[in-house]
């Protein structure tokens, strides 16, 4: 049997900005003295003319990339999440996200997974943030095969785009010749009668290792991927949750305003069925490693497992 492959989603970011800057003249990339570690300095290396380096100014970045998108270029800004979402967020929202600017912003070392960081920048709530800014559309890829896909998929899109991706590296398994990435659309990545987990980012990857343990137990669950938290997957969802008649969502993130409170949204709405949340609950980071630090925060398969048995007993 081979052996898993792993890479972090940054460094499919970077490697697409890459690949795609040479089909691409009107791409542009913005980094805030963090090209090292967002990955965007891969691009730097091979397009030096078309990499900004805006400094430790985030706020004035997100400026300058507005500034571009209107001349007709499209600049994707890049820094990592605590400060691309939290730190510029005025700017965001007033900047790129009400005259509607055709900015893509890169945000890496999301979530826990940031690891040794610690808390300042374990950013555990940018989903939130960027989802009550309208016409945002989120993308927070599960692989490096997603990630690179989201990427062309996010400058082919006429609009601002938030694009979320990791600094730990995490096994990929979509399959780059096949994998098809569609924009608002869940992608059904087991079948299940018993509950629907929808998961997103690198708890995908922990639900499909739920499945195989529920599986054993009598459980059959159905996995969904949900890489596009705004525009969420209504439909698949309610269809989901009628199908199966009981919900789970996993996210790294804050289990107020992510994938759980969006998921929520729907079900209220279209098909109320018991659900529970799996994701940060309402707390800070810390620093660690990263594998002791998602088990301590309930974000591993083991915690979906019994997620799913709480709303397994009230179906």
């Amino acid at each position: 049997m081979s052996e898993v492959k792993k890479i972090a989603t940054r460094a499919s970011y970077g490697a697409a900005l890459v690949e795609l800057g040479k089909e691409h003249e009107d791409l542009v990339v913005l980094d805030a003295d963090l090209a090292e570690a967002t990955k965007t300095g891969m691009f730097k290396k091979v397009f030096p003319e078309r990499h900004i380096d805006c400094g430790i100014a985030e706020c004035n970045m997100i400026g300058v990339a507005a500034g571009i998108a209107a001349s007709g270029k499209v600049p994707f800004a890049s820094s990592f999440a605590m400060f691309a979402a939290g730190r510029a967020f005025e700017q965001v929202r007033n900047t790129i996200g009400y005259p509607h600017l055709n900015v893509k912003i890169g945000a890496t070392h999301a979530g826990i997974s940031v690891g040794e960081d610690g808390a300042t920048h374990q950013c555990n709530e940018d989903i939130a943030l960027m989802r009550t800014i309208p016409g945002m559309v989120i993308i927070n890829p599960a692989d490096a095969v997603e990630a690179r896909a989201a990427v062309e998929a996010a400058l082919n899109y006429q609009g601002p785009v938030y694009l979320r991706f990791g600094r730990f590296a995490v096994p990929v398994f979509n399959d780059a010749q096949t994998y098809r990435f569609e924009m608002g659309r869940g992608v059904v990545l087991a079948q299940g009668t018993d509950v629907t987990v929808f998961a997103t980012g690198l708890m995908v990857e922990q639900a499909m290792l739920a499945r195989e343990q529920l599986q054993a137990e009598g459980v059959c669950a159905k996995i969904v991927n949900i890489h596009t938290i705004k525009p969420i997957d209504t439909e698949l969802i309610a269809q989901c949750a009628k199908e199966t008649g009981a919900v789970v969502t996993a996210e790294e993130h804050n289990i107020i305003g992510g994938l759980g409170s969006a998921v929520a949204e729907v079900l209220a709405e279209h098909c109320p069925v018991p659900m529970a949340r799996v994701g940060v609950a309402d707390a800070y980071g810390r620093s660690g490693k990263v594998v002791p630090l998602l088990e301590r925060y309930g974000l591993t398969a083991k915690d979906i497992c019994e997620k799913v048995h709480t709303v397994l007993s009230r179906k």
